[in-house]
């Protein structure tokens, strides 16, 4: 029997998304798309009668302005909200900025989809000289974390979900015994990190999973912390296959 409730989404499209670039830690905003699908989240959960007592999210802004747009659409606009690092999207290290379908020609599909899909196995490192590393480094919205040490300058999933999962451990399991309504919202691969470890998911099939943008999922869980119901999506059936077909073409060439 359910005990715990949790609901979470991936922001809206990026105009990195739309662009087919690889984004990670930079900070880009919201297409109007992604604008648009946050509005669709929010009104999804306000059709399914959510409310909430606190939120979690990232520290970049495409997660903000996701989470914004609902909590507008359910009237819960001033919801407390915790903010954190741990929650950012994997980071892409040398990557980022690049296209990813001009990247597959360059280097390959197989390349490509060894850095977009191996569980450990990471990408170029983000080098001083890289385009975006100042930009990132050098945030102040970083001023308190990571420290120096911690800053990645790549992330396979697997070291995507080593800094994630103890911020569930510690910070979102607590509030959920007390009885909290949590809804989170971060991104693809840090969630995906939740997913693997609610679902004991193989590392296989973790990396196979595409989650959409801008669609809720809902996790109802037992008094031990085990699903219950896995992963139900807020909305209609053809919009949500839509949705993790186009992930899933993101790393081809053509």
């Amino acid at each position: 029997m359910a005990k715990y409730k949790i609901v979470m989404v991936r922001h809206g499209e990026s105009e990195w998304n739309q662009k087919n670039l690889f984004c990670g830690w930079f900070d880009a905003d919201l297409s109007e798309k992604g604008r648009n699908e946050a509005a669709a989240a929010g009104k999804a959960l306000k059709e399914a009668g959510y409310q909430f007592d606190l939120a979690h999210t990232s520290l970049l802004t495409r997660a903000h302005k996701t989470l914004a747009a609902i909590l507008g659409e359910i009237g819960q606009a001033d919801l407390p909200t915790e903010k954190t690092w741990r929650l950012n999207e994997r980071h892409y290290g040398g990557l980022t900025g690049l296209n990813k379908a001009e990247t597959a020609a360059k280097y390959g599909e197989e390349q490509v989809q060894i850095w977009r899909r191996s569980f450990d196995t990471p990408p170029p490192p983000m080098e001083a000289d890289h385009a975006y590393f100042d930009t990132i480094v050098n945030d102040p919205r970083y001023a308190n974390g990571p420290s120096k040490d911690e800053f990645p300058k790549f992330e396979s999933l697997k070291l995507t979900i080593a800094r994630t999962l103890p911020y569930w451990n510690d910070v979102i399991i607590p509030q959920l015994k007390e009885g909290k309504r949590v809804l989170i919202a971060a991104h693809g691969n840090s969630l995906r990190g939740i997913v693997k470890h609610l679902d004991g998911m193989s590392d296989e099939a973790i990396m196979a999973l595409n989650l959409p943008t801008g669609i809720p999922f809902v996790y109802e869980l037992d008094e031990n912390f085990k699903p219950v119901v896995s992963m139900q999506f807020l909305g209609d059936e053809e919009t949500v296959r839509k949705a993790i077909e186009a992930v899933a073409a993101q790393g081809k060439a053509k």
